[in-house]
């Protein structure tokens, strides 16, 4: 679910970026450990990003490509020189550098952009909004 931390993590990207690459994750990585009835197609949802990227007018900048694994194309390509973040994710960033240096290819600088809160002061998560606990921006439903 498109919610206003995603929003942050991409247009913090488009901030330190002239091209940016969203791995969009697919329907059989997050079916890992979810009931099928709370997962949104990998189709529907990357129609929902399209539009909200052309809504921000900024669709020409942003390449989406299928996500099936923690680090997706900035494993090992060369042509990548940073990966933004969130909080909750920096350790992967720092794991994935490793396993660069170690293949002999760069480091990425690594972004992480705080989570986005929700009104009660905790963060907005797909699941507190599947849950109806918060909607997309985080308000009470």
């Amino acid at each position: 679910m498109l919610h206003s931390g995603h929003e942050a993590l991409i247009q913090t990207a488009l901030e330190v970026s002239v091209q940016v690459l969203i791995g969009l994750t697919t329907d059989e990585r997050a079916g890992r450990g979810r009931a099928k009835s709370q997962i949104t197609s990998y189709g529907k949802r990357k129609d929902r990003l399209e539009g909200w990227l052309k809504s921000q007018g900024v669709e020409h900048r942003v390449e989406i490509v299928p996500l099936n694994d923690d680090w997706g194309p900035a494993a090992l390509g060369k042509e990548f020189e940073g990966i933004i973040v969130s909080q909750e994710t920096e350790d992967m960033a720092l794991a994935l550098n490793q396993v660069r240096e170690e293949k002999g290819v760069d480091k990425l600088k690594i972004v992480v952009v705080p989570l986005v809160k929700a009104y009660d002061g905790h963060r907005i998560s797909s699941s507190r909004i599947r849950n109806e606990e918060i909607n997309s921006k985080g308000l009470r439903t």
